[in-house]
């Protein structure tokens, strides 16, 4: 390859931040690194997307342990993706809970994703070796369900494909806050390797319906308050149009991946250049987006070869 993924490149820290978003309702974020939301009840707390490692997710813990010394009896994956799951051993939880469409991908993908993201993006795995191996849910559900953390009831529900066939969002009904996953990121690049680009913007109107007074996105800081984040939702809605419409375009005269490369940049860059992670996401968001025009509703696994052909593909 002439050169290596932006995300190789990518190695310096990030700077941490846990912030409250409701009453007993937290956001881990780090400056456009994956994010982990927690949620305290009565009696347990209940952690929504786990870091990529054991020792990233005990950095979770350490400020768990700063506002509640109650036990983490619940792990909710969000989607599949490795920098989301393969920590969840570390919070010692009785209970792992995903879609049953994640579950699915998990058996179908998760090996081939872990290989993948960890190659273009080591700086996200830290202490790989720590890593026991795939993450399996314990419980599953297909449309919603709630758990209950003591009175404080917590709502799991597929609002429909986006970020990956099996998102789903973590809503408390008593405080009108939202944990969303990939579906909605703040000032971050949205990854769309695995996306479904004309499910998504259905699914982010049904987020808007549940009209959140804070949401913890999967990337990007915090959002309190209603205004930001529609701000938040238009952004993402923004991002994903922005990447689709071009590469369509592109595909469906005939062009190649470098050509539908060359239109997304053209649109995109100026607009969403200075987001986290955009370059990292780049070539996968456009192959995904050329996949999806030519009718590929299944989105192909990538795997460490495919990342590199895709790669030497665009640089030509």
């Amino acid at each position: 390859m002439a050169k290596g993924f932006a995300s190789t490149g990518d190695m310096a820290a990030k700077k941490i931040s846990f912030n409250e978003v409701g009453e007993g309702l937290w956001a881990f974020t780090a400056e456009g690194d994956p994010n982990t939301g927690v949620i305290i009840g009565d009696d347990a707390v209940m952690v929504v997307d786990a870091q990529a490692t054991p020792v990233m997710a005990r950095q979770v813990l350490a400020e768990i342990r700063r506002v509640t010394d109650k036990p983490v009896k619940h792990v909710v994956l969000t989607h599949y993706h490795a920098v989301r799951v393969l920590g969840a051993s570390a919070y010692g939880a009785s209970e792992i809970i995903a879609s049953d469409v994640c579950r699915s991908m998990i058996a179908e993908r998760g090996k081939e994703d872990w290989d993948s993201e960890f190659a273009r993006f080591p700086r996200l795995f830290q202490a790989a070796e720590t890593i026991p191996g795939l993450t399996w849910p314990t419980l599953t559900f297909k449309d919603k369900m709630s758990v209950y953390l003591g009175r404080r009831r917590v709502d799991l529900v597929h609002l429909g494909r986006a970020h990956t066939a099996g998102d789903i969002v973590a809503y408390v009904p008593d405080a009108g806050v939202m944990f969303s996953g990939d579906i909605v990121e703040y000032q971050s690049a949205c990854y769309c390797g695995d996306a479904h680009f004309g499910d998504w913007p259905k699914t982010l109107d049904a987020i808007a319906a549940f009209n959140p007074k804070a949401l913890a996105p999967g990337r990007g800081g915090a959002l309190i308050g209603e205004a930001k984040v529609r701000e938040a939702l238009a952004l993402t809605r923004a991002f994903l149009v922005g990447t689709y419409e071009p590469a369509a375009r592109a595909a469906l005269r005939g062009g190649t991946l470098k050509d539908a490369m060359a239109a997304v940049r053209a649109a995109c860059d100026g607009h969403f250049g200075s987001y986290a992670i955009y370059e990292h996401c780049l070539p996968f968001n456009v192959a995904r987006a050329y996949d999806e025009a030519l009718g590929i509703d299944h989105p192909r696994i990538w795997t460490a070869a495919r990342d590199k052909e895709m790669w030497e593909a665009l640089q030509g």
